[in-house]
C-alpha cells in the first residue's frame, strides 16, 4: 500500500516537472525572439550612429606607377594657348633689328595682352630668326619668353595699387573698367612681385647713390605689417627718393643707407635718432616754428609766448635773407654765430630747471622749446652757410605724406615680403617721377623700356658717373 502511494506521488512528481520544463521552454523561445527583435533594432540604430565607411580614392597597389593605373593630371585652371586662340585680335611677326626675313624661319610663338589705344587687345606674335638661331628676339615690352602681359599693364597697376593707394581688387576693378582687361587677383599679385624682382637692383643703386649724396633729407612714418607696428622711411635728394617699407625706427635704419658715417649733410626733424649721425645736420625749421604757434594759439593769454613765436620768425626770416644773397659767399660764417647770438638772446628762459610742482604744462613745453634751440645752435643755420641746402624737411615730408594717408586708410602691408615690395617699387616711381615734368604712362613707359634697350637705367648711369667722380 505505501508502494503505490510512493509511485503515484512520483509519477505527479514527474508530471509536475514535465509541465514546467514545458513552461519554460515557452518562456525561452518567447525570450529568444524577442532578443532577435531587440538585436535588429539596435542594429539599425548603430548603423544610422555609426561614422560612414571611408572610401579611399587614392591607390595603394605596388602596381600603382605603372602606366595602365596612372591617373591624368589634375588641370591647373589656367587656359592653354589653343583654347584662347579667339582672343587673338592681331598678328604680328618679330624679328632682329636689321634681319633679313627671307634668311628667317619661325622659330616660336608668344600670345600677350597688350594695351592698345587705351584697350585690352590679345596679339599673337610669331618669332622669326635665322635657323640655326638658339637666341630669338623678344617682343618688345614684354619681360621674358613666357610674359603674358605688356609691362604697359603691369606698370598702370604698380601705379594705380602705390602712387594712388588704391586695393589690388579696387584696381582690377579700374583696369577692367577702361580697358577691358580681366585680370584675376593671384595674376595682379604676381605682376607686382615680378616687377619688384626686375626693379630690385635699380633700388640698391639708388640707396647707394643717395649715400653718395651731398645733401639727404630724411623722414619716417607709422606703418603696419599685419598686425605689427612699424615704421616707413623716407630718404631723399633732389632726383633720388628710397623708402624703406615695415621697418624699425631705430638708428640702425638710417645707418642701412647712409653708413655709420655720413659724410653729407642731412635735413631732419628732431627725432633723437639722428643724433651724432651726421658730419653736418640741418634742422627743420617747420618744427621748429611749429611748436612756437601751437603755444602761442593755445595761450593767447600769454603774450610772452606770441613775442617769442614773431622773434623766432623774424631770425628765421633774415636766415633765409642770407641764405639767398649771393653776396655773402665769404663772411656766411660770421652771418651764421650773429643768428646764433640772436637764438641765445631770444631764448632767455633756456636751462631753467623744469619742476612740475612750479610749472605748469605750456611753460614747461615753453622751456624745453628754448632748450632745443640753444642746445642745438649748430644745426639751426646750416642752410645759410651751404645755401644749396633747403631750410626745412619739406621734401621728405612731402614723400611721406602719401604713406601716412594710405596707413590711415588701413591699406598697410600684410607681410614682411609685401611691405618689402612695396618699398623697391615706391622706391623707383618716385625716383624716375623728379625726372619728368608730367608723370604719364607714356614717358614712364618710355623711359623703362630704354632700360631694356640699352641694357641699363638712368640710375645705374648716375652711379658710374658719380664713382668717375670721386675717383678722379
Amino acid at each position: 500500500m505505501a508502494l503505490g502511494i510512493g509511485l503515484i506521488h512520483y509519477e505527479s512528481e514527474l508530471q509536475r516537472r514535465d509541465e514546467t520544463i514545458a513552461q519554460q521552454a515557452e518562456r525561452i523561445k518567447e525570450l529568444e525572439t524577442e532578443n532577435e527583435r531587440l538585436k535588429g533594432l539596435l542594429s539599425e540604430k548603430a548603423g544610422s550612429k555609426a561614422s560612414k565607411k571611408p572610401t579611399f580614392t587614392e591607390n595603394y597597389s605596388l602596381d600603382k606607377n605603372t602606366h595602365k593605373n596612372r591617373h591624368p593630371a589634375v588641370s591647373t585652371g589656367r587656359r592653354s594657348h589653343e583654347a584662347k586662340r579667339d582672343l587673338i585680335s592681331d598678328c604680328q611677326s618679330i624679328y632682329w633689328e636689321g634681319a633679313d626675313p627671307e634668311r628667317c624661319v619661325c622659330h616660336r610663338e608668344q600670345c600677350a595682352w597688350r594695351l592698345v589705344d587705351g584697350k585690352a587687345v590679345y596679339i599673337r606674335y610669331a618669332i622669326y630668326d635665322v635657323p640655326d638661331s638658339k637666341q630669338w628676339p623678344l617682343p618688345p615690352g614684354l619681360r621674358t619668353s613666357r610674359s603674358e602681359f605688356g609691362i604697359e599693364i603691369i606698370l598702370v597697376l604698380a601705379f594705380l595699387h602705390y602712387w594712388i593707394g588704391v586695393s589690388i581688387d579696387h584696381a582690377r576693378e579700374i583696369i577692367r573698367f577702361f580697358t577691358g582687361l580681366e585680370l584675376s587677383k593671384s595674376q595682379a599679385d604676381s605682376l607686382l612681385s615680378q616687377l619688384a624682382a626686375d626693379w630690385n637692383e635699380q633700388y640698391d643703386t639708388i640707396a647707394e647713390i643717395i649715400a653718395l649724396q651731398m645733401i639727404v633729407y630724411i623722414d619716417e612714418t607709422g606703418w603696419k605689417v599685419g598686425r605689427r607696428s612699424c615704421y616707413t622711411w623716407a630718404f631723399s635728394t633732389a632726383l633720388h627718393v628710397l623708402f624703406r617699407c615695415g621697418v624699425g625706427r631705430g638708428k640702425d635704419q638710417a645707418e642701412e643707407v647712409l653708413g655709420q658715417f655720413f659724410a653729407g649733410i642731412a635735413v631732419t626733424d628732431d627725432y633723437g635718432a639722428y643724433t651724432n649721425l651726421f658730419t653736418q645736420h640741418q634742422l627743420c625749421w617747420a618744427h621748429l616754428i611749429r611748436k612756437a604757434i601751437k603755444l602761442a594759439l593755445q595761450h593767447p593769454d600769454q603774450k610772452q609766448y606770441g613775442a617769442f613765436l614773431d622773434e623766432l620768425c623774424s631770425v628765421y626770416q633774415q636766415a633765409v635773407r642770407y641764405q639767398k644773397d649771393r653776396r655773402l659767399s665769404i663772411c656766411r660764417a660770421q652771418k651764421v654765430c650773429a643768428l646764433q647770438e640772436g637764438i641765445r638772446s631770444l631764448c632767455t628762459r633756456h636751462g631753467e630747471p623744469i619742476d612740475k610742482n612750479v610749472l605748469s604744462d605750456h611753460e614747461a613745453t615753453f622751456i624745453r622749446l628754448q632748450n632745443e634751440l640753444v642746445d642745438n645752435l649748430a644745426c639751426l643755420f646750416v642752410f645759410v652757410e651751404h645755401p644749396q641746402v633747403e631750410p626745412t624737411n619739406n621734401r621728405s615730408e612731402r614723400n611721406v605724406r602719401r604713406e601716412a594717408e594710405i596707413r590711415k586708410g588701413g591699406r598697410t602691408s600684410k607681410t614682411a615680403n609685401g611691405a618689402q615690395r612695396r618699398g623697391v617699387i615706391m622706391t623707383v616711381l618716385a625716383s624716375l617721377r623728379t625726372r619728368f615734368g608730367r608723370f604719364t604712362l607714356d614717358h614712364l613707359l618710355s623711359e623703362v623700356q630704354r632700360w631694356c634697350a640699352e641694357g641699363h637705367s638712368i640710375f645705374e648711369s648716375e652711379l658710374a658717373e658719380l664713382k668717375k667722380t670721386a675717383a678722379g
